[in-house]
């Protein structure tokens, strides 16, 4: 498959099954109590085994202690690629602010070596995407195996398979549809939610809330995860 094909199927995914999707929406807008989100996080990685495996519905809610376990696997995978670039953007944002912490008249160096430290940041952030968006499918393919997310060679391998200029052309093409969608959605959102507010902001304030987390978030999220399987495997 083309890019242009898995962006047009992962268009199509989340609304071929709209009780499915609701119901993920459910466990996201229940994100709060912290089970549900790992579960939701749960659904969307066999969503990814799944598109891998190369079924084309939406997966089954059922076999609830595995997919509360899988979507722990997800958040320890994320947090592990993800902490190196998370400490150093703090480590500027905490040096720019310690310059104005010791009262220093003139704070500039201070105030730059935080912002080079934060871009440095961003750039080992979106290195580390690259490879964790990749390894996340990598675990998902080889059953739910935590290690399969670390190894690194193997990780690689994929990606010289799918080529690294076809993965980054397929990467930006996945942030800018979605991010497309997510915009046009938030308009329509906001015009509900908007004269919801004229009977009290606290109640345009809670419907935007609810239909972000009903519909868009698990539309974005299941966007990306059939994307996502749809790439690694039509390498």
């Amino acid at each position: 498959m083309d890019i242009g094909e898995i962006i047009g199927d992962a268009v199509k995914y989340p609304i071929s099954d709209w009780k499915k999707l609701l119901t993920l929406g459910i466990l996201l807008l229940l994100g709060f109590v912290i089970i549900p989100a790992f579960l939701a996080l749960g659904y969307v990685f066999r969503v990814l085994k799944a598109t891998i495996a190369g079924f084309n519905e939406l997966p089954e809610f059922d076999e609830w202690g595995e997919m509360l376990i899988d979507g722990l696997k997800v958040f320890v995978v994320t947090i592990a690629y993800m902490i190196i670039p998370l400490i150093i953007m703090l480590a500027g944002v905490f040096t720019g602010l310690y310059g104005y912490g010791l009262g220093v008249t003139d704070p500039t160096l201070l105030l730059q070596a935080g912002g080079g430290l934060v871009i440095i940041g961003v750039i080992v952030a979106i290195i580390f995407g690259l490879l964790l968006t990749i390894a996340l499918a990598h675990m998902a393919f080889h059953d739910s195996d935590l290690g399969a997310a670390f190894r690194i060679r193997e990780i690689l391998d994929v990606i010289s398979d799918i080529g690294w200029v076809d993965y980054i052309i397929w990467y930006i093409a996945v942030i800018i549809v979605g991010g497309i969608i997510g915009f046009i959605a938030s308009l329509v959102i906001g015009v509900i939610s908007g004269l919801m507010g004229l009977i009290a902001p606290v109640v345009g304030s809670a419907v935007n809330y609810i239909l972000v987390m009903l519909f868009l978030q698990p539309y974005l999220n299941l966007f990306y995860y059939r994307a996502l399987g749809l790439r690694y495997a039509y390498q």
